[in-house]
C-alpha cells in the first residue's frame, strides 16, 4: 500500500521533533489508536512499547478520558484564568493538592512539561527576592539530568551528555553536580552549596532519569539531597514530568521514596494522554513568600492557555481512572513481569545494564548503535520501541495486557542477545 497523499505534501513543510530532515527516515502514517495499540495506514498494528512519550497511562482512547472531554466541549473547551473562575481548574487544582505529599498545595498551570519547569526555576528565584532580598539566579542540577527543550530548562540539563550540549555557550551558567549515591559525593554537593551562595534551588528528576537512558538511583540519593537543601536553606525542585501519576508504583517518585521537595512539577500522564497539560505545585511555605498586600512579591507569569478547561477536564478524568480501576496494581505486575523477561539478560555479553523499576525497564547495551535502524527493525516485528542513547527501553501504558507486554520484551531480548 502507498503512503497516504498527506504524508507525501505535508513532508514538504512539517519539522519533527529531535529529527535532521535530510537523513531521517519517513515517519510511519498512522490511520488510528486504540488501548495500546497503534493502526498503520497500512493495515498492519503495533504495539507500544513507550505510550506516547510516557502519556497514555491509561492506553489509546479510553472511553471515560473522550467522554469527559466531550462533555466539556458542548459547555466551554476554554476560557482564560485572569480574572475568571472555571470549575475543572479550581477541581483539579484542589484535587493534585490533596494527592500530593506534604504542604505541597498551591498549583499553577500551564501547557508543557518544560513550562512547569520554568515556572518552578522562577518561583525559586523569586522566592529569594521576596523573602531576603537576595538575587539568587543560578540552579544545581545534576549530571544524567533532563528537564526540557526551553532555554532555561536546557542549562539545567546535562550540558555534556545531553541533546542540548550544542547550546551550551548560549545558555545561562549553572552549577552540575554529580548525583550523591554515596558519602563522597554528598559532601561535594553540601560543599557546592556552601560555597556558591547564588543558588536559588536544587532540581532533580527523583529516583529516574529518563532522557539519560533511564538511569536510576535509590531513595537514600534523594534523602541526602534533601537533607543537604535542609542544611543550606535552598528549595529543593522534584521533576515529575515522567515519574508522575504511578509510573514508579506510587503515585509520583516523592510518595515512593518518602522524601518530600519544596516544588514538584507535573506534565505528560497528567491527562492520560489525551491533551497537553501541566502544572507546578508549591509547598505552603514556599506560597506564603508570594502572599502580599505588595504587588510586587505577586508571581508575574500567565501562559494564555493555563488551565485550560478541556485539558483540566481530562485531567479529572484520568485521576478518577486511578480511583476506579488497578492502575497501581497494574503497575505492580509489569513490574514483575519486566524482571522476569529482561533480567536474564544480564549474563549477555552485549548487555552492559538491565534497569527495571516501577512500569520502566531498560536494557543497556555496550556498544553504541544505530538508533534509526533499530527503530526500524522494531516496527517490522510489529512494535514501537524507540531506544535513548545506548539504552533500549519500555515504559508502556498501564493497561497493556501480559501478551502485549511479552511481545514488548521478546523483541528486545532477540535484539539485545543476538
Amino acid at each position: 500500500m502507498t503512503d497516504p497523499a498527506w504524508l507525501d505534501e505535508g513532508l514538504e513543510h512539517i519539522w519533527l521533533p529531535y529529527a535532521q530532515m535530510k537523513t531521517a527516515p519517513r515517519p510511519v502514517p498512522v490511520r488510528s489508536t486504540h488501548g495500546t495499540r497503534i493502526a498503520l495506514h497500512d493495515g498492519r498494528e503495533l504495539i507500544d512499547g513507550i505510550g506516547s512519550w510516557w502519556t497514555a497511562v491509561h492506553g489509546y482512547n479510553h472511553p471515560y478520558l473522550l467522554d469527559a472531554m466531550r462533555r466539556q466541549l458542548e459547555v466551554m473547551p476554554h476560557v482564560m484564568l485572569g480574572g475568571l473562575a472555571h470549575e475543572q481548574a479550581y477541581t483539579l487544582a484542589t484535587r493534585l493538592a490533596a494527592l500530593a505529599p506534604g504542604d505541597l498545595s498551591k498549583v499553577f498551570f500551564c501547557e508543557s512539561g518544560s513550562v512547569a519547569v520554568e515556572v518552578a526555576l522562577k518561583i525559586a528565584v523569586q522566592w529569594w527576592r521576596n523573602t531576603t532580598g537576595q538575587v539568587r539566579s543560578r540552579f544545581l542540577a545534576f549530571r544524567g539530568g533532563y528537564h526540557g527543550d526551553t532555554f532555561v530548562t536546557m542549562s539545567v540539563c546535562d550540558p555534556e551528555d545531553s541533546m542540548h550540549s550544542l547550546f551550551g555557550p548560549a545558555l545561562p551558567s549553572q552549577y552540575i553536580a554529580a548525583l550523591p549515591v554515596d558519602d563522597g559525593s554528598a559532601v561535594d554537593l553540601d560543599r557546592m552549596l556552601d560555597t556558591h551562595r547564588d543558588i536559588a534551588a536544587v532540581i532533580v528528576e527523583p529516583l529516574l532519569q529518563g532522557a539519560a537512558g533511564m538511569r536510576m538511583h535509590d531513595v537514600e540519593t534523594l534523602r541526602r539531597i534533601r537533607a543537604a537543601c535542609d542544611r543550606h536553606g535552598v528549595p529543593l525542585i522534584f521533576d515529575e514530568i515522567f515519574t508522575g501519576f504511578g509510573r514508579l508504583g506510587g503515585m509520583f517518585a516523592a510518595t515512593v521514596s518518602g522524601v518530600t521537595p519544596d516544588i514538584m512539577t507535573l506534565g505528560k500522564a497528567l491527562t492520560g494522554g489525551v491533551t497537553p497539560l501541566a502544572a507546578t505545585i508549591a509547598s505552603r511555605r514556599i506560597y506564603e513568600a508570594f502572599h502580599s498586600d505588595d504587588a510586587t512579591k505577586a508571581l508575574m507569569h500567565g501562559p494564555t492557555y493555563m488551565g485550560h478547561a478541556l485539558g483540566c477536564a481530562a485531567a479529572n478524568a484520568s485521576l478518577d481512572l486511578f480511583e476506579q480501576e488497578p492502575r497501581l496494581e497494574q503497575v505492580a505486575r509489569i513490574e514483575q513481569d519486566l524482571k522476569s523477561a529482561l533480567e536474564p539478560l544480564r549474563d549477555a555479553p552485549q548487555v552492559a545494564d538491565v534497569r527495571i523499576r516501577g512500569s520502566v525497564g531498560a536494557v543497556e547495551l555496550r556498544e553504541a548503535f544505530d538508533v534509526q535502524a533499530m527503530r526500524r527493525r522494531f516496527i517490522d516485528q510489529g512494535v514501537f520501541i524507540r531506544p535513548i542513547g545506548k539504552a533500549i527501553y519500555l515504559a508502556p501504558s498501564y493497561t497493556i495486557d501480559a501478551a502485549d507486554l511479552a511481545s514488548l520484551t521478546a523483541a528486545i531480548v532477540r535484539t539485545a542477545a543476538g
